[in-house]
């Protein structure tokens, strides 16, 4: 009994063993293996996972990074609270030690300092974010090593520590079964010592890390791997001076157009010479530049190698990539912040809609109109200097006439305006900067222009901007064409002056070799004339001529024509014969007579005629005035020129087909003199028509009520009196809408063609973009050429939403002038960055200010370039040498400066190795060599990261080691 009472126990003291080795009893553990079970079980189900699941299952990407990912997990301790964050990259055709080589511009700050790939970040979850207890810091490591090395993963795992300005990190990574590798950053954030802002004291920084504390690094040679990237930055535009500047046109936005040639433009803008310059200057869209010089891994042995390094030009390192730095304007709506074409084009269009409130534009100016009264308030009315000078610019007379085509595109004629150098288009673009814009603003531009071009036509004084001949272009707007044709009647006029002043002066010339009878009786003549006949005779317009040329050819074949009959001795106005015709009574030869040009005439004349031809239709019988003032004109004329005409003569030449022959078509030509018909066969065998034949006809009663007279003896058939008094009164009672409509359409044409002289290389992207604009604002614009708005609020609304067009289109303009400026001698790099902004840009030209996604177009960059070799002069020249004010350093303390520059951050590796098998006899050796750098090669033993300036120096250290 007892040997069986003790064998008992001690089987079952085994059977206790075994079942407490399978058997995890958390009551008893304690809280901290609690923590660590936590953080092994998430690094378990994260690596179970892989990347591409975490980024299904919802990882954040990590900002500035198109392929680092991260994930969060929330673990509680006893006393505190942690977070614990994986960073993975989704590509897995890199190794998990990014060394030396993989050096992004885009990585994480930690993958920087240590060159590591994924990696654990664990943080406390509080204020600031560190540990400020190093006990704890140590201890929390410990735990995540433990739980890394439990579940078998390779991740390093980092911590913060100490205050957060410093970014402090410690950390370790497990690297297998043998060697075991601790990080450590730090950062001194002013006050750096002088060696340390140097090269040299940098390396020897370093080989301190693996050399005897004791051994003199200038008598002894280490070889270390050195690489280092430099970043140079354009002096950015002064922050001080945009805000003065944004005051300034804020307070003077009434004048901002008028000032371009004040004296407080002194300073030279990017946008001297572009089209837009002479309206507004433009803010440069690309604020500055950010190059990144690289030197590639190389080897370096002593401090005298690194002061060479120091001193040597950045053009002779290996890989330079240039970074745009765009303006943030261009990522948002200008909300009226900015000054554009744009913003200026949103003002007018608020104005047309406020201009159906009255019926003349003077009720906007008025203190007696209503209206008037409620715009008071939000409106600006500029000083009357500035109005001035608005009304000289706009009449101001130059040596010849502008060229009309100037900016011309091919669609411009598509739309209902005016031409860009035409007064009426410069008086719009003015408006758009008169004031703020408004109404009221525009109708005192208006009064005033109005008032100048009555004085011109009183004054008979020349219309600028304007020809004087020519017909009238009726694709142009309504008002356009009333400038053309005043500008027409303002020259005509002033011939008839001079001609009626020349008459005078032939008369007192003649006089004086009269003799004194007749002297007598010219004055006793001249007596009995009254002001009145003489003023009539001055205002009339029968004496109207044609030009000299004429006059001469016409004197001159009466003079020297041969064989003259006694009729050819008293014909007037003759342009010569018509062929072989002959009149039918005298069988002289039929001359074609000088008639009068067509008088030129408005759209709007143009539809009362068509209007007076629906009313009274097609009947011959019932002519307007005009085509009976001209036909009488005409019949005048064919008599002065063919004395023995008869009606069915001037048929046969005026309209041939009212004229039906009955004789036999010959095709054999006549061998003898130019005649039509035989003396057997005289008269000719025809008829007038039937329409021409009815009793009654107004032709032949026309006919016989003409006088006999050329064409430079007529009354002309414009009236230069009457048609320029009717477009004078016209401008003065225009209603106000019709005015506003088009205004907008004018400049909206005015603005494109400006936008389209901008010199912008061979981009076809923006070649394109305006193509499509002026196709937009025809289809927009449309609704106003007509005379009724069929619904004026959606109107007005699509005329908003063409000026968000036109601001997107016009940011691209700028950008691409900006980019051809910088890159005259650099197309490619041009072109590449361009197409870049406009990938990024032009999808997004579509969205409204309330869309969401329209938020992330603040956030807008274009890619890094790489400069080629022949395009790095191209590039060294935008850093231009710093100015005294731009100089806000006083000493430079690093070296590898570009045209002046010093790098405003410096960024180097060092790093050493040894070989994995040299004297390592562990079965990890392979595994260690596998995920190096230098595969079957050595190991990096040290690596360091330095990044700072003289005034701004991080560290970052990586050993590893063989525990």
């Amino acid at each position: 009994m007892a040997s069986i009472s003790k064998s008992n126990p001690l089987e079952e003291d085994d059977d206790a063993e075994e079942e407490v080795q399978h058997f995890d009893d958390f009551t008893l553990a304690s809280s901290w293996e609690r923590f660590i079970s936590d953080i092994e079980a998430t690094c378990r189900q994260w690596l179970a996972d892989g990347p591409k699941n975490l980024v299904e299952k919802g990882a954040v990407a990590v900002e500035d990074s198109k392929n680092l990912f991260t994930v969060k997990h929330e673990l509680k301790n006893v006393a505190k609270s942690y977070c614990m964050e994986f960073y993975f990259q989704i590509e897995n055709n890199g190794s998990q030690q990014a060394g030396i080589g993989n050096w992004n511009s885009n990585s994480h700050d930690l993958q920087l300092c240590f060159g590591v790939k994924d990696f654990l970040l664990i943080a406390p979850q509080s204020a600031s974010g560190v540990l400020l207890d190093t006990p704890e810091s140590s201890k929390l490591l410990s735990a995540v090593a433990i739980a890394l090395s439990n579940c078998g993963s390779l991740w390093p795992a980092f911590v913060p520590v100490h205050d957060p300005s410093r970014k402090a990190y410690i950390g370790i990574q497990n690297m297998g079964t043998v060697f075991t590798r601790r990080f450590e950053a730090d950062r001194i954030g002013s006050q750096v010592p002088v060696k340390l802002m140097h090269l040299e004291g940098l390396y020897e920084l370093f080989v301190s890390k693996f050399v005897y504390s004791g051994v003199d690094f200038s008598m002894h040679n280490f070889k270390v791997h050195f690489m280092m990237r430099l970043t140079y930055q354009t002096f950015p535009y002064d922050e001080e001076d945009e805000e003065i500047d944004m005051d300034e046109l804020m307070d003077d936005k009434a004048d901002t157009a008028e000032n371009y040639g004040s004296e407080s433009r002194n300073k030279v803008l990017w946008d001297d010479d572009c089209p837009w310059s002479e309206w507004y200057s433009a803010e440069d869209p690309l604020r500055g530049f950010e190059l990144v010089v690289t030197w590639a891994d190389r080897s370096v042995e002593s401090t005298l190698e690194m002061a060479e390094l120091e001193n040597a030009s950045p053009h002779d390192a290996e890989k330079w990539i240039l970074h745009p730095i765009l303006s943030p304007y261009l990522g948002d709506p200008s909300h009226g912040k900015r000054i554009d074409f744009a913003s200026q084009l949103l003002c007018l269009v608020e104005a047309l809609d406020t201009s159906f409130a009255a019926q003349f534009m003077e009720d906007f100016v008025s203190v007696e109109n209503p209206s008037s009264e409620n715009i008071k308030t939000s409106v600006v009315i500029p000083p009357p200097s500035v109005l001035d000078r608005v009304i000289k610019d706009l009449f101001r007379e130059g040596s010849k006439l502008p060229d009309f085509t100037k900016g011309e595109h091919r669609l411009s004629r598509a739309l209902k305006a005016a031409p860009l150098e035409s007064l009426f288009t410069q008086f719009c673009l003015h408006s758009l900067w008169f004031g703020n814009c408004n109404i009221r603003a525009i109708a005192f531009l208006w009064i005033e222009f109005v008032r100048e071009v009555r004085w011109c036509w009183e004054e008979t004084q020349p219309l600028p901007k304007m020809p004087i001949d020519g017909p009238i272009d009726l694709s142009t707007c309504l008002i356009n064409q009333k400038l053309h044709l005043l500008a027409i009647c303002i020259e005509k006029k002033r011939e008839m002056n001079e001609e009626f002043l020349d008459c005078i002066g032939s008369d007192d010339s003649s006089d004086a070799s009269v003799s004194m009878e007749d002297h007598r009786k010219v004055d006793k003549r001249r007596n009995t004339s009254s002001e009145a006949d003489l003023q009539r005779k001055r205002d009339s317009s029968i004496a109207e001529d044609t030009s000299n040329r004429l006059r001469f050819e016409r004197k001159t074949e009466r003079t020297n024509s041969v064989n003259q009959s006694p009729t050819d001795a008293i014909r007037r106005g003759s342009a010569g014969p018509v062929g072989t015709m002959m009149l039918l009574k005298s069988r002289q030869q039929l001359h074609a007579p000088f008639t009068q040009d067509p008088p030129l005439m408005t759209e709007d004349m143009h539809e009362e005629r068509l209007q007076a031809v629906e009313a009274f239709g097609d009947s011959l019988n019932v002519p307007g005035q005009l085509e009976k003032d001209i036909l009488l004109s005409d019949m005048s004329a064919f008599k002065a020129a063919n004395p023995d005409a008869v009606f069915e003569d001037f048929i046969r030449w005026h309209s041939p087909g009212d004229w039906e022959s009955c004789e036999p078509k010959t095709t054999e030509p006549s061998a003898g003199p130019s005649t039509e018909g035989s003396k057997d066969e005289w008269p000719p065998r025809g008829r007038l028509s039937q329409r021409m034949s009815d009793q009654g006809n107004l032709w032949r009663k026309s006919w016989n009520d003409a006088p006999a007279l050329p064409a430079d003896d007529q009354k002309p058939l414009l009236d230069p009196n009457r048609e320029g008094e009717k477009i004078v009164h016209y401008l003065e009672t225009v209603r106000p809408h019709q005015l506003l409509e088009q205004m907008v359409c004018t400049a909206f044409r005015g603005s494109a063609d400006t936008l389209n002289q901008t010199n912008f290389g061979n981009m076809r992207q923006m070649t394109s973009k305006l193509e499509q604009l002026y196709l937009i604002i025809k289809f927009t614009l449309g609704a106003l050429q007509r005379n009724n708005l069929p619904d004026k609020a959606k109107t007005v609304k699509d005329l908003k939403r063409l000026c968000m067009v036109f601001e997107n289109v016009e940011k691209l303009v700028a950008v691409a002038a900006s980019i051809h400026r910088k890159f005259l001698d650099a197309s490619r790099l041009a072109q590449v960055i361009f197409s870049d902004f406009y990938g990024i840009y032009a999808p997004t030209m579509g969205m409204s200010s309330n869309d969401e996604e329209n938020k992330s177009r603040t956030e807008m960059e274009v890619s890094r370039q790489e400069v080629s070799l022949r395009e790095r002069q191209v590039v060294s020249n935008l850093f231009s040498p710093p100015s005294a004010n731009q100089s806000w350093r006083k000493v430079l303390s690093m070296g590898n400066l570009l045209n002046g520059h010093e790098p405003i951050l410096r960024e180097i590796i060092f790093s050493t190795g040894d070989d994995v098998n040299n004297g390592i006899h562990y079965a990890a050796a392979a595994d260690v060599a596998a995920t190096s750098d230098r595969k079957g090669e050595e190991i990096e033993t040290h690596r360091m990261y330095v990044s700072g300036t003289s005034n701004d120096l991080r560290v970052g250290l990586s050993v590893t080691s063989c525990d």
